[in-house]
């Protein structure tokens, strides 16, 4: 594990030399991760998972892409005990809306689209008090919302929760994932945004509103 970590650390470096200083691209770390699975010769999950809490540890950002990277990867393994192990996860490590949305609408949304009795668990996160977990609790349902695995997930349970939250990022959040569900279930979302449209803050409901027409657009923007 330790050799596999120095791996990756050097790759890091190196790529930060050769970009001159300007940082690494989301795209250049996915290569790098991509390359470095490859050579694991465990792929089981627990194996890989012990990889990724070790990179996560590191609290770098690259080295977290490549963590929730491989933690996506084992997807097919899944199990009972992934819930409890992302949720530490996400309460432990993530720090940014960066990290929050590639651990979450990735590996963590997969793992609600393959289990969505999972929901009631995250409808907690709503009032935690880092508003990392609460973007989480919205961005979280964009990936089975996508993949029309949300039969029992209720979108509009979450975002009455987080209506009127003290972060701009949690408020962003729920408007983007209002904004996903609006090009599976118009009818609901426009119903949703009719009803609210007076007590939503503009930021969500700007987001909410994005891809629908432009007529519906003024009818929903008109007081």
């Amino acid at each position: 594990m330790t050799y596999l970590h120095d791996i990756v650390v050097e790759a890091m470096n190196r790529l930060e030399s050769l970009t001159k200083g300007k940082g690494l691209t989301t795209g250049e770390v996915r290569r790098i991760s991509s390359a470095l699975y490859k050579t694991i010769e465990d792929k089981s999950i627990d194996n890989v998972f012990t990889l990724c809490e070790h990179l996560l540890n590191e609290r770098k950002s690259p080295l977290g892409v490549i963590a929730y990277d491989w933690a996506y990867r084992v997807r097919k393994q899944y199990n009972d005990n992934t819930f409890y192990v992302f949720e530490r996860w996400l309460k432990e490590y993530v720090r940014g809306w960066g990290d929050c949305d590639d651990f979450c609408t990735h590996a963590f949304g997969e793992l609600l689209s393959q289990n969505n009795e999972l929901f009631t668990n995250i409808l907690s996160w709503t009032k935690h008090s880092r508003f990392c977990v609460r973007r989480a609790s919205a961005v979280i349902l964009i990936y089975p919302i996508k993949h029309n695995k949300y039969r029992s997930i209720e979108p509009f349970a979450i975002s009455d929760a987080l209506m009127n939250d003290s972060h701009y990022l949690v408020l962003k959040g729920y408007g983007w994932m209002l904004k996903v569900l609006s090009q599976v279930e118009k009818d609901s979302v426009y119903d949703y945004l009719m009803k609210n449209k007076n007590i939503m803050p503009r930021i969500s409901f700007r987001y909410a509103l994005e891809k629908f027409d432009e007529e519906t657009k003024r009818r929903l923007m008109k007081k």
